[in-house]
């Protein structure tokens, strides 16, 4: 079961720019996820959790905050690496292939 979040300095500044509502929603399901582990919160509906497509396929997850924010996360070695929370609006799939190395 992994149940660990760590969380890149960029998802820690992301935080402190995004709106208390859509903060509040992510340490929830920062919550969630080390209360129950990564598997079981996928399942929960209202999280969206899904994978990204194209070079990400495979390799990084988002996650609905709400109707403009997604959290970009990936799992390396048994550990939940969270590395952005980004406007919907705004995110630019360049940017995130480039922050995951791909």
């Amino acid at each position: 079961m992994i149940n660990v979040v760590n969380l890149s300095k960029r998802t820690e500044r992301s935080i402190r720019t995004i709106s208390k509502q859509v903060a509040v929603n992510f340490f929830v399901w920062k919550r969630e996820v080390e209360a129950h582990g990564v598997d079981v919160v996928k399942k929960i509906s209202g999280y969206h959790d899904e994978p990204l497509q194209g070079k990400l396929k495979g390799y990084v997850r988002s996650v609905r905050l709400g109707l403009g924010y997604r959290i970009f996360y990936r799992i390396i070695e048994g550990t939940v690496k969270c590395l952005l929370v980004e406007d919907v609006n705004r995110h630019d799939y360049k940017k995130i292939e480039r922050l995951f190395g791909l």
